[in-house]
């Protein structure tokens, strides 16, 4: 039998700068925002006519709303439910485990917005190449503004010279300055063993422990005491700045995480959604709402609550929903 291509999403986001649209019951991926569809029927769409098979790696609180989804849009899909958040490097072991040895997985977030098809397409075409040579392929989005809310990636031709934590601004602007830096997309491309093997070089705890949960799994659930003995590590740190098998694809497509309100403020405004002379947006009601002596200010209501802020203050807006975590807000189910 010859190798699948898999379409691994991982959904174990909350989305707190998002809020109060985004919730621990409705997610940020889950809402329909974006032409009646939400980000993760969109991404299930757009790898759908490149893969065999999906893989969803969720959580208990969200596994619903993913089968949901797959269920409506007829996917066929394997579903794995974390039983508590392990970070990346072990939600993705648990794809690969799932997967044959020589199955390629594509791993994607599951709340991101790409157009540009044709360019998506060639950037997948290209990443699969390169992992069917047994490397392990990263994402760089061509950046096109000194974003401090990414990580970036110095690269040279397909060579990764060094990842970058998230920068400041005067950083930012000195990576786009420089030419030869990259957003960081968090979507990966792998042979499932090329990833195990890395992993269990670099982090055998991880390995070990992941692996072991994976095996006691019950229609993919797995196991609450053996999921929190797992080390909680991302796959950055895990394997791809340490690994020498790393390549990564410099691509062209639009691509945007909506992590925040001003980049949902943005796509909603390419999609003609209205924002008026001002530059300010109402999102979420139908009720007559307008503003007098405000610029730039994105009014979010839901049900019970209203969020109102400068678009250019959205990262803050993660702040509010620790204070509400703090409190045991009933705000954030």
């Amino acid at each position: 039998m010859s190798a699948s291509i898999i379409h691994v999403i991982l959904t174990g986001g909350v989305g707190s700068r998002l809020w109060p649209l985004s919730r621990k019951s409705q997610p940020k991926q889950y809402l329909e925002l974006f032409e009646g569809k939400s980000l993760f029927e969109m991404t299930v769409a757009r790898n759908s006519h490149l893969v065999n098979q999906v893989i969803v790696v969720g959580n208990v609180d969200n596994c619903h709303l993913s089968r949901k989804v797959l269920e409506k849009t007829q996917t066929p899909y394997v579903d794995i439910v974390e039983a508590t958040p392990r970070n990346t490097a072990a939600a993705i072991a648990f794809a690969a485990f799932a997967a044959a040895p020589d199955d390629i997985l594509i791993v994607t977030p599951s709340d991101h917005i790409i157009d540009e098809m044709e360019a998506y397409n060639g950037a997948i075409t290209a990443a699969i190449a390169k992992a069917q040579d047994n490397y392990i392929v990263t994402f760089g989005i061509v950046p096109t503004k000194p974003e401090t809310g990414f990580g970036y990636i110095e690269y040279k031709g397909d060579d990764v010279l060094s990842f970058r934590e998230k920068p400041n601004k005067a950083t930012a602007i000195d990576f786009i300055s420089r030419g030869n830096f990259l957003w960081n997309s968090g979507m990966f491309c792998f042979k499932a063993r090329v990833l195990l093997d890395e992993l269990k070089a670099f982090e055998p705890e991880v390995y070990a422990k992941a692996k072991a949960a994976w095996e006691a799994n019950q229609e993919g659930q797995l196991d609450l005491d053996l999921s929190m003995a797992i080390p909680s590590i991302s796959i950055d740190y895990a394997v791809m700045e340490r690994s020498k098998k790393i390549k990564v694809v410099a691509s062209q497509f639009a691509w945007s995480d909506l992590g925040s309100f001003e980049s949902v403020y943005d796509y909603l405004a390419a999609q003609g959604h209205p924002v008026d002379a001002n530059g300010n947006m109402v999102i979420g009601t139908d009720v007559f709402s307008t503003f007098i002596g405000l610029k730039n200010t994105i009014f979010v209501s839901t049900p019970d609550a209203n969020l109102i802020l400068q678009k250019e203050q959205s990262q803050d807006v993660k702040y509010i929903y620790n204070d509400l975590e703090r409190q045991g807000s009933d705000l954030l189910n």
